[in-house]
C-alpha cells in the first residue's frame, strides 16, 4: 500500500456545493468545465460538476479554489493521469 503525504496536511473545503477550496496543491494537470485533475501532497484529486473555473489559483502556496456546482470529489487511487504520455500524447488520445 502506497502512503501518500506522509506528515503533509490537506484542508478540502466545500461550500454549498458551489466553491471549492483545496490546500496542499502541487500542480493543476488538467481542467475545463465539466472536471479538474489537481495533485496534490495526498495524491490525485478528481473534481467534478458543471461550469467550473478557476477562482484563485497561487501553487507557490499550494492553494486553488474552484467555482461552479460540483457534483463529486474523490482521490484516484495509483499513479493518477498517464505521466508517460506528454501534453500533446493527451490532446490526441
Amino acid at each position: 500500500m502506497v502512503e501518500h503525504g506522509k506528515n503533509k496536511r490537506q484542508e478540502v473545503r466545500l461550500l454549498n456545493r458551489r466553491l471549492l477550496e483545496v490546500t496542499g496543491v502541487l500542480n493543476v494537470d488538467s481542467f475545463d468545465s465539466e472536471e479538474f485533475m489537481l495533485e496534490t501532497e495526498l495524491g490525485y484529486l478528481n473534481v467534478k460538476g458543471q461550469n467550473l473555473h478557476i477562482k484563485n489559483l497561487n501553487l507557490e502556496q499550494g492553494l486553488v479554489s474552484i467555482e461552479g456546482t460540483v457534483n463529486a470529489f474523490a482521490y484516484l487511487d495509483g499513479a493518477g493521469p498517464d505521466k508517460t504520455k506528454g501534453f500533446l500524447g493527451k490532446l490526441f488520445k
